[in-house]
């Protein structure tokens, strides 16, 4: 349902991959409420994913970024603003890959050049924004970034792996570097962390199906789904949340506070 949440604003999403994508929904999300955006990802994930039709639904140019570039996301904020024609109001974090994982290293035996491009594009890459976006002056007072985590940042789930890592950095980055930008031009930083979601990178993690299958049982409400975390991403975006920053904000259906349900309970004893 459109409310206009997001009338007149103007944003960037990072990593809409395909209609699976957490991005996916949330970029469909915020056009509905009224925004316009700009679609950004890496040149080879272009070519694996399906971003020109999520590209012509919402009206949107893409331009590609990778996020490890000094160079490309200068580009991508600078072509941003001139295709808006001024400053931002919003943007979407939504990216992660670790090495590692895809090559089959687990966490106790890390390669750690694996490691490094793990952490400098699944975390680092948030620094590198806001930092492009601080010294060039391109987001509006009020304006409001969110990243994508999850609770391995907080808790040990054993076959996450080096991402556990990047996400904790990647959490600390958004408070610290939500201090200097609340101070400079009131704008928010914050981070959700979702429910696990069945995404094409998500299910690349080793056990993912015992997670969902876990967290679901685990969780009052039950597992948040990638279209339920576009409508949170979509107030985090807009004037609603205007106080709120530099928060870690879980999006899961309670797991993150629940010590142990009746449903796990019940199957420990069978």
């Amino acid at each position: 349902m459109a409310h206009n949440l997001l009338q007149g604003k103007k944003g960037i999403i990072f990593g809409a991959l395909d209609a699976n994508s957490i991005a996916w929904k949330i970029a469909e999300r915020c056009v509905e409420q009224g925004a316009q955006i700009v679609l950004t990802n890496a040149p080879i994930a272009m070519r694996m994913g399906e971003i020109k039709k999520l590209a012509e639904a919402c009206n949107a140019p893409i331009i590609p970024a990778d996020v490890t570039s000094n160079d490309d996301i200068n580009n991508l904020i600078t072509k941003s603003m001139e295709h808006f024609g001024g400053k931002i109001d919003f943007i979407l974090h939504s990216v992660g890959m670790s090495m590692n994982i895809r090559k089959g290293r687990n966490y106790m035996d890390l390669d750690y050049d694996f490691n490094h491009k793990t952490n400098d594009i699944s975390a680092t890459s948030l620094h590198r924004l806001l930092q492009t976006c601080y010294k060039l002056d391109a987001l509006n007072e009020w304006g409001s970034v969110v990243a994508l985590t999850y609770i391995a940042a907080q808790r040990v789930f054993p076959d996450y792996g080096e991402m556990a890592d990047a996400k904790s950095l990647l959490e600390s980055i958004a408070r610290s570097f939500g201090y200097h930008y609340g101070k400079k031009n009131k704008v928010r930083v914050n981070t959700i962390s979702q429910s696990p979601t069945r995404t094409t990178a998500g299910s690349g993690v080793k056990g993912f199906d015992g997670f969902i299958s876990y967290a679901e049982k685990m969780s009052p409400l039950g597992n948040a789904t990638a279209d339920q975390c576009a409508d949170y991403a979509v107030t985090l975006f807009s004037d609603l949340t205007k106080m709120v920053t530099m928060q870690n904000l879980f999006h899961d259906g309670g797991f993150s506070f629940t010590g142990v349900s009746a449903e796990v309970i019940e199957q420990m004893e069978k």
